[in-house]
């Protein structure tokens, strides 16, 4: 259950309250909003305190789910949750989104060259790794700070929005002077202390799912950073470990139309990383946006056979732009834009 307080409730009255509720043995945990406070029942109570929680005069209303989800479920928002950048590109009504640009922020020249060609694809959001998660600890990790910096001035010049990953709770305070979006990889899904403190930011965060994670584990995932109050989390799927070797990961698809049956929350498909093939990129993201997507992730280099991270699912911008296109006709035969 989930208790919505009245606007603009004072701190006081919300302690009193608080205090009401615990005479009633009811435990919550607080979400502080925008302009008004939710509190997350833990458990359940009896009818005779449900009664009396309803009709308190500091209670807006009582919202019942059967979900473990109860923040990130359908019930909580079913009109959807529609998540605006700050250079107007909207995330979850009925345009499509995408996101592209090369793995890793390479040089300064690479990244603004890979933005211009970015924007003439029609794509609205530039997307580059400063801080790469590798498997070998002596790949190239990213060039950090600088990177951020080469991110941000490549993508104002051509008036696109920013996406970047974040690895450590250490790095988000800079990160966020630098990005519209937080990326969190397959990897931190369920890196509790990192999605906890990306709760406490109001910029939007895209949770990628486990590459063994359950949809169950995912929408949990998304919910540790609802309950710190960040309403802007968009779910991305990007590929399942399986017994097939012909590809780098296997794309679940199931997922899109699972979780927009389930789920309130924007959802992105990264057909790059869930095939990592190049040439199985533009058929897997038609794909995705007829199963219900609200936009792709894309890995898009200005030569990838010179990517220096991910060069064999990185497609080349002239594959982008033929990308853009086709995705437009799938996506007006499905009734978006």
């Amino acid at each position: 259950m989930i208790i919505f307080l009245k606007p603009h409730l004072t701190l006081d009255k919300e302690k009193e309250f608080r205090k009401f509720l615990v005479d009633r043995n009811v435990n919550v945990i607080p979400v502080r909003r925008r302009d008004q406070t939710l509190l997350v029942v833990a458990g359940r109570f009896g009818e005779l305190a449900k009664r009396e929680v309803e009709n308190h005069h500091y209670v807006e209303k009582i919202l019942e789910t059967d979900k473990p989800y109860k923040l990130a479920g359908m019930s909580f928002n079913k009109s959807g949750t529609k998540i605006k950048l700050p250079k107007g590109t909207v995330i979850g009504n009925k345009h499509i989104v995408i996101m592209a640009g090369p793995c890793s922020v390479e040089t300064k020249e690479q990244i603004m060259t890979s933005a211009k060609e970015v924007k003439d694809s029609g794509s609205q959001i530039l997307r580059g790794g400063a801080f790469k998660p590798r498997t070998g600890p002596y790949d190239f990790q990213g060039l950090g700070k600088i990177g951020l910096h080469f991110l941000r001035e490549a993508a104002d010049r051509m008036n696109l929005s920013v996406i970047t990953e974040v690895l450590d709770v250490r790095d988000i305070e800079m990160i966020e002077k630098y990005t519209d979006i937080f990326q969190v990889g397959t990897r931190n899904m369920q890196n509790y202390p990192l999605l906890k403190e990306l709760g406490h930011s109001r910029k939007p965060v895209l949770l990628k799912r486990g590459m063994w994670a359950t949809y169950k584990e995912l929408l949990l995932a998304a919910e540790y950073i609802l309950l710190g109050g960040n309403e802007n989390v968009i779910l991305c799927e990007r590929g399942i470990r399986t017994h097939v070797p012909e590809t780098r990961f296997t794309l679940d698809l199931n997922a899109v139309a699972y979780l927009k049956h389930e789920t309130h929350l924007p959802v992105i498909v990264d057909p790059s990383h869930g095939t990592g093939r190049a040439n199985m990129v533009r058929a897997m993201s038609k794909a995705a946006i007829a199963a219900g997507a609200d936009g792709l992730l894309i890995e898009a280099h200005t030569n990838p056979l010179k990517s220096v991270s991910d060069a064999d699912q990185a497609i080349s911008m002239q594959e982008l732009k033929k990308l853009v296109k086709e995705v437009k006709r799938v996506a007006e035969a499905v009734d978006r834009k």
